[in-house]
């Protein structure tokens, strides 16, 4: 018996300015995540390992930093003659040309193309969360089930769930009842932007909304598709058996980072049978110096630390010398941390410089340098401020 034709459409459009400024200059998928990932690597890893070879990714906002790290998809087994990776960036010539104005929308732009690719499930995926899934065995329950979508679901925290969809389910995994980020949310169950559709079902009811929904447009999944879908009884959910978490908002995402700091982290990114692959360079291994010390951290390639690190992510080339100390912060690629400055409870972007005896963040909400800032010698960035990246001429 032949597998069904799967076709995942990754939406990696978004400005993703809940993550300020980490996704100034960058496309959100292209965030680095624990040192040496960035965050396109779970949904791309994802698709590999559940030997689904056809995978889309439609960019928008600053495309050109997710393409240099997507290159042709060897890292995921997606250079292929026929089928394999491709990049669905904004057109113009056709009625369904231009920027797309929410994940609905662009996929209602796609649909030509859809329908002639003719895949048995379609799966749309976000890429701004941590998490493993056999996206397979999610289709082959969605085309048992007879649905026309099939929502995989997560429990998040009471305070978190207005962030999300929010569904409830009865016994036999229907879904009862659809709310897109409501301020009341009935339940802690929500959908965790992984949906398998039925296509031809799918795109005829998406043209079907697009004649009615007026001119706010089609806008996210969750505003219109979603909703008629459940109140027509074709939803079904499926619940996620794992960690998740997104991570679209600093302070999700620096909590990412600390709860892969634990003796068992939550994802083994190593696991034999289910690695996560990602395109980088070579580096050098970590050196830590005479007088270093490191606890509890993840130290990549090509580091050098000479000073004091704590319950902290550094990422490849960072520097942190003799007397500077780091602690529960998330380092990108090329930070230098000079001798005697503090850094605390802070995400500093790529090539930030801080100065000696600098302080930056401290007890609080989490604190932001942009990339290629430099914090000056004995300069400071209070818990929870911003330091935006340097305007450039």
């Amino acid at each position: 018996m032949a597998l069904p034709k799967v076709l995942v459409l990754v939406l990696a459009g978004g400005k993703g300015s809940r993550l300020e400024l980490l996704t100034e200059t960058r496309a959100k998928p292209a965030v680095p995540f624990a040192g040496v990932y960035r965050l396109v690597d779970f949904p791309l890893s994802n698709c590999e390992h559940s030997g689904i070879a056809d995978v889309w990714v439609s960019v928008q906002y600053q495309p050109q930093s997710l393409s240099e790290h997507l290159a042709n998809g060897r890292p995921w087994d997606l250079d292929r003659t026929t089928g394999g990776l491709m990049m669905l960036p904004p057109f113009q010539g056709s009625e369904r040309g231009g920027f797309t104005e929410g994940t609905a929308d662009g996929l209602w732009r796609q649909a030509e193309l859809i329908r002639q690719f003719a895949p048995d499930a379609l799966v749309v995926v976000s890429s701004d969360a941590v998490y493993k899934l056999d996206y397979r065995e999610v289709v082959d329950a969605h085309l048992a089930s007879g649905a026309e979508v099939t929502m995989v679901t997560t429990e998040v925290e009471p305070d978190d769930a207005a962030r999300y969809g929010i569904v409830q389910v009865d016994d036999d995994g229907r879904v009862t009842d659809y709310a897109y980020k409501p301020d009341e949310p009935a339940t802690t169950t929500a959908t965790n932007e992984v949906f398998v559709f039925s296509p031809a079902e799918t795109l005829d009811r998406l043209e079907a909304l697009n004649d009615t929904v007026g001119e706010d447009g089609l806008e996210d999944l969750g505003n219109h598709l979603l909703p008629a879908q459940t109140k027509d009884g074709l939803a079904r959910a499926y619940p996620l058996q794992g960690y998740w978490r997104d991570v679209g908002t600093v302070e999700s995402y620096w909590q990412a980072h600390q709860d892969f700091l634990s003796a068992e982290p939550p994802i083994d990114l190593d696991e034999r049978s289910w690695p996560v692959h990602t395109r980088g360079g070579r580096h050098s291994a970590a050196r830590v110096l005479a007088g270093g010390n490191v606890d509890g951290s993840l130290v990549s390639g090509g580091t050098r630390v000479a000073g004091t690190v704590r319950g902290s992510v550094l990422s490849p080339g960072v520097i942190v010398e003799e007397g500077a100390t780091v602690v529960d912060s998330v380092l990108l690629p090329g930070v230098h941390v000079r001798a005697g400055a503090t850094v605390t409870r802070a995400v500093l972007d790529d090539n930030v410089v801080v100065g000696e005896r600098a302080t930056v963040g401290g007890d609080g909400d989490i604190t932001l340098v942009g990339r290629e800032s430099t914090v000056p010698d004995g300069g400071e960035v209070p818990a929870g401020g911003r330091l935006p990246e340097p305007e450039r001429s």
